[in-house]
């Protein structure tokens, strides 16, 4: 049989079936396979909101999208190349997100007449007979059947060996992008050493997958994505919520202070709360509280006896989190806030991305409440940004909230990992006994930060009153006195606020330091923009883009760079929130690009919007 080999610079994959299907699996394991050959990547996971939702409908796909290239690449496509539909719903769930011309593997077996109809085919439409699919190029297979096939002499159910039908499609796609399977079968046998049956049917249905692609005469091209051209060094796959969970491992390590994470359960931080349980090592402790309040009081709890105290959360979390947080500002000890944002507002998109918290970071708590804010852009930037939230935290004690979102939480992308020696140093100093000119310890005496001291309890001589209550200044005793309570909450503020002479100037990642239009953006918007502002660069725009790390306070340039720029556009997955916040501090007349989908701003959309600010729409 001839077959042809095609080198290819840039896929796109989008992986869909019920949730019970698999694809986050089988996406994260071509994923990482794609990793070990150096290809540059980036990941969208998509999963359904209900944990079951009814087999074959809409509400129940799963999907996972995968972008290799050899080119770096900075978002998971617009749109996809190949989309592998596991059932009728999956398929009309994604092909609008195909290409004309778009290759697409369907699971012939997931489009009988129930499963068309569970997924709103009107009476009489088959999508895979009524030509509604020329101008893409389809592959039929019986998954199912050939799933069964290959296992016809394992003794498990039927029900049971159909779940290993996604290692068919695995398997095929290894050969249809020259990939060997070794990856994948070792990650097999390290899941499943212990169940052999299991273990053996799976490998079977890899194996069967791949020499399906290789002896059909259906499929007469393979193709080849090449090495990406990245700085040297040791990469490996990472997703935001595990480079999280490492930067805080790597901040306690480095300041010396044993971790402590309070956490309640939520979608999209969960994961956090997983990965610190492994870290045992490192002396992590974790604690599952039964509720919000408990896991952030704990960790303010921790914070009060020295160690480094964090609290993970979504949005509806941070809610009830919020009087905790009041007491920590009030306090002033160093705490750790991890919002993983999601749709809202109450129970909203659980598992939908949005960066819908940025108000309620900087607003929502009662009294005037100030905190920083830290926000991470990408998965593995979430590893250096919490970093800098602890050492921000430990070094001006103070509370610290830091943003991530679903999409940075669970996408994934190549990760050039620091060693330990590469790390900035985080100083702590606790205080350990009375000063010279001390005849009692003045818990709020400050120094030229305004910082407090930090006595860990049970120190010698430096008992202190510890509460919710309004502090007098330097002696730290209950206050009720009007000037004073105007006193302490602008300390509190200008506390925060000079935190901007310790953070980084902030820098252009693109673009002129003078031109027509700055785009301004952060968190996980940045793959988005830097796409869109790179090809406007090359198309002759006088295009620039900033990405903001500090948003609370601000690093101390940022007006000056702003107004280098005739224009400024702020696109956000909100209704508009840091523009509101650039606005009042700025009195700059930003323009702001939103989107309130769930689903991340594409690079086109971003393209067309800056051409329309310029004047330059075509």
């Amino acid at each position: 049989m001839n077959r042809k080999e095609e080198t290819l610079k840039d896929v796109v994959i989008k992986f869909a079936g019920d949730s019970g299907d698999g694809m986050q699996l089988t996406g994260s394991q071509f994923t990482n396979n794609t990793a070990l050959m150096g290809i540059d990547l980036a990941t969208f996971p998509d999963f359904p909101a209900e944990i079951r939702a009814p087999q074959g409908t809409l509400p129940g796909v799963s999907g996972y999208q995968l972008r290799f290239s050899s080119d770096q690449v900075f978002t998971p496509g617009d749109e996809c190349d190949v989309l592998v539909a596991m059932n009728a719903a999956a398929l009309k769930a994604n092909l609008k997100n195909l290409k004309k011309g778009g290759k697409i593997i369907v699971n012939t077996e997931g489009f009988d007449t129930k499963n068309l109809r569970l997924a709103n085919y009107p009476e009489g439409v088959h999508p895979l007979e009524d030509h509604s699919l020329d101008n893409y190029t389809v592959f039929p297979m019986d998954v199912t059947k050939m799933t069964r096939e290959a296992l016809k002499d394992i003794t498990l159910g039927t029900k049971e060996k159909d779940r290993a039908k996604n290692m068919f499609v695995l398997g095929f796609l290894y050969w249809m992008y020259n990939r060997d399977m070794d990856s994948t079968i070792k990650f097999l046998t390290d899941k499943f050493g212990k169940k052999p049956e299991i273990l053996q049917s799976n490998i079977k249905v890899l194996q069967a997958g791949y020499h399906f692609g290789d002896t059909t005469e259906t499929f007469t091209t393979t193709y080849k994505v090449e090495k990406a051209r990245m700085e040297p060094g040791v990469y490996r796959s990472i997703m935001g919520n595990q480079a999280l969970a490492y930067g805080l491992v790597a901040a306690s390590q480095k300041s010396g202070l044993p971790l402590f994470l309070g956490s309640y359960p939520i979608t999209p931080a969960s994961d956090i709360l997983h990965e610190l349980s492994k870290q045992k090592a490192f002396g992590v402790r974790t604690f599952q509280a039964e509720d919000e309040i408990a896991g952030i009081t704990s960790a303010i709890g921790a914070a009060y006896g020295g160690s480094l105290g964090v609290t993970t959360t979504s949005g509806p979390g941070m809610a009830l989190k919020a009087e905790a947080m009041g007491l920590a500002v009030m306090l002033e000890i160093p705490l750790i806030i991890c919002d993983i944002q999601r749709g809202g507002p109450s129970t909203g998109l659980p598992t939908k991305t949005e960066q819908s918290d940025l108000l309620q970071a900087y607003y929502g708590r009662n009294g005037e409440c100030p905190m920083p804010v830290v926000s991470a852009s990408t998965p593995s930037d979430c590893f250096d940004a919490v970093y800098e939230a602890v050492r921000i935290a430990v070094q001006h004690m103070t509370p610290v909230i830091f943003l991530s979102d679903g999409y940075i939480a669970n996408g994934a992308e190549p990760w050039k990992f620091p060693k330990s020696a590469d790390l900035q140093p985080i100083e702590v100093r606790f205080k350990t006994e009375l000063g010279d000119s001390e005849d009692k310890f003045q818990p709020y005496l400050r120094d030229e930060k305004l910082v407090r001291p930090w006595a860990i309890p049970g120190t010698p001589g430096l008992e202190h009153r510890i509460g919710g209550l309004e502090k007098q200044n330097v002696t730290g005793n209950v206050s009720y006195d009007p000037e004073n309570h105007q006193l302490m909450i602008k300390i509190r503020e200008e506390k925060v606020a000079r935190i901007a002479d310790h953070i980084p100037a902030q820098k252009l990642d693109s673009g002129p330091e003078k031109g027509d239009l700055l785009v301004l953006g952060w968190g996980s918007t940045y793959g988005s923009i830097k796409s869109a502002v790179a090809e406007l660069q090359q198309q002759g725009y006088a295009v620039s883009h900033a990405h903001l790390r500090h948003l609370r306070p601000f690093p101390a340039n940022l007006g000056e760079l702003m107004r280098n720029f005739k224009q400024v556009l702020i696109p956000e997955i909100n209704n508009g929130q840091l523009i509101k916040i650039i606005r009042d501090q700025f009195l700059l007349d930003a323009k702001g690009y939103h989107k309130i989908m769930g689903v991340p701003i594409t690079k086109t959309e971003l393209v067309l919007k800056i051409r329309e600010l310029l004047g330059g729409m075509n």
